[in-house]
């Protein structure tokens, strides 16, 4: 223990509470494996031990999100860099070392072997304020929208044990006043009480757009049904409830959509990005918090490769050609090429004609929408690359 080596690889277990590293030399014998708390002076005076083992410590961790920040954030100001193991990776590794057992002490022991052994991970950047500020608001922004969608289904649900015809009449996801109009309205008696008129004023008062076709459709849907159900009062005040934190909802997200367009648009690139049609603020930054430094993409094949967009081959033997969708890429990224393309193909343009050229070809829906995305990547990257804005026209070719 008291011999200095050359080199060593630590892995390292990371969970919320604490984490567990473990270090092993050229020969794969276990130097050092203890427990850390996820605190500063612990991290630290790990990280000292550590560094006193050898000359060279090649670090490696399983989690790369918001349990290891802190860890990441020490490594990085000591000069440190680690790499990234897939915990499917290590759950794979760990049935080539003898033994049952799964404790952290020997997935950090099987952390630190298979980087041993590998030199391909992926290394982990600690991110740029901006960034780390993007990916916390475009984090928040996906649970406030899945808290959203959430509420919404459940108003439908309830509404339609009431009053289905309401239920029916409106699309509740995107049209704010019927929102409003259950703020205050819930029951067909009730909208039939008020009457059109003073319906129509009541939607204006609270500056609803379109408010008397509003009114009309919901007393269109009060005249179809006269029958009270059971349980119509206490529904009626959940409905109620449910509309106005949904209007709550919409305006947080109103607000966080701002801040991320303005955090976004300070990005030296964001003015590229932007021009690419069907990427707006909110995708633009996704697409910087998934991919990081464009820099470290070789090409546009291997930025193509990390979104999940380019098949994979499981040939064998003769059978060969066989392609199939990759399983290990950032979900998020091609979440952000899937949508961009997506919302492209709505306007005339370069976009909607290699989709309808794709679905003359006879490929449906979806996979002319991916063979888009491809093509967008390659767009994408040669325009971070030449730092120059999209434009419709291709750009001059000029002479070497």
């Amino acid at each position: 223990m008291n011999q200095r080596h050359d080199r060593v690889w630590a892995g390292i277990d990371a969970g919320k509470g604490h984490h567990w590293a473990a270090v092993v030399d050229e020969t794969g014998t276990t130097l050092w494996s203890k427990k850390i708390d996820n605190d500063e002076t612990p991290i630290l005076a790990a990280i000292g031990e550590i560094l006193d083992l050898a000359e060279e410590v090649h670090w490696a961790v399983d989690i790369s999100g918001t349990a290891s920040a802190l860890l990441l954030a020490l490594l990085a100001a000591h000069g440190q860099q680690a790499v990234y193991v897939p915990g499917r990776t290590v759950n794979r590794m760990s049935g080539a070392y003898r033994g049952e057992a799964k404790t952290d002490a020997r997935d950090a022991y099987v952390i630190a072997e298979t980087v041993r052994h590998r030199r391909d991970f992926t290394a982990i950047e600690v991110p740029a304020q901006l960034a780390a500020d993007l990916a916390l608001m475009t984090a928040h922004r996906s649970d406030l929208v899945a808290d959203r969608v959430r509420m919404i289904n459940r108003l439908r649900d309830v509404l339609t044990g009431i009053f289905p015809a309401l239920e029916r009449a409106f699309d509740y996801s995107a049209q704010k006043g019927a929102l409003v109009l259950l703020t205050g309205y819930q029951s067909p008696a009730a909208i039939r009480r008020r009457g059109r008129a003073r319906l129509t004023a009541w939607l204006a008062h609270r500056s609803v757009r379109g408010a008397d076709a509003v009114a009309a459709i919901a007393l269109e849907a009060a005249e179809a049904q006269h029958t009270a159900l059971p349980g119509e009062d206490v529904a009626g005040q959940i409905v109620a409830d449910l509309a106005t934190q949904i209007l709550a909802l919409d305006d947080r997200i109103k607000r966080l959509d701002k801040q991320i367009r303005e955090a976004f648009r300070t990005h030296p690139q964001a003015g590229i990005i932007e021009s690419l049609p069907g990427m707006g603020p909110v995708l633009g930054a996704e697409f910087i918090v998934a991919a990081g430094d464009i820099a470290s993409f070789a090409d546009a094949g291997n930025l193509a490769s990390a979104a999940g967009l380019v098949p994979v081959p499981r040939d064998s033997g003769r059978r060969t050609g066989n392609l199939h969708r990759p399983k290990r890429y950032s979900r998020r990224l091609q979440r952000v090429f899937y949508l961009s393309a997506q919302t492209s193909i709505i306007r005339e343009g370069p976009n909607r004609a290699f989709y309808l050229k794709k679905r003359g070809e006879g490929l449906k829906h979806v996979q002319a929408i991916i063979a888009l995305a491809r093509r967008r990547v390659d767009v994408l990257w040669a325009l971070l690359r030449d730092n120059r804005v999209f434009t419709s026209a291709p750009p001059i070719a000029q002479a070497a």
